[in-house]
């Protein structure tokens, strides 16, 4: 299997920079959701503070009952926007982090 101690180390160094190039997808990856998290976090409470003053605005209970309905209408698009968003990228993590290890599956298999 292995010849040399030399074979063994390559083999080693190989696998470990397999790994690290793996693990900075995913760092990256996390740093993505990260952003997009504050950000969404970020206009969701400045749409909610709009509402909000909209709402006490609000002339007449019918017009209030209309302010709210809308605002609980884009708040669900708005939320399965982001869920769709963040399934994304955690996809696109998981396949970018993979990638590194198919050369080294596929060296594998040939031996």
């Amino acid at each position: 299997m292995f010849k040399t101690v030399e074979d063994v180390q390559k083999l080693s160094k190989e696998n470990l920079d397999v790994a690290a190039k793996s693990l900075s997808v995913v760092s990256q990856g996390l740093q993505t959701l990260a952003a997009d998290a504050a950000q969404f976090s970020k206009t969701s409470f400045e749409f909610s503070t709009a509402t909000f003053e909209k709402l006490i605005g609000a002339k007449s209970l019918d017009k209030a009952v209309e302010i709210h309905s809308d605002y609980a209408l884009a708040t669900y698009e708005q939320f399965i926007a982001q869920t769709r968003k963040v399934g994304d990228i955690v996809t696109d993590i998981a396949k970018e982090s993979y990638r590194p290890f198919e050369g080294m599956l596929a060296k594998s298999a040939g031996r």
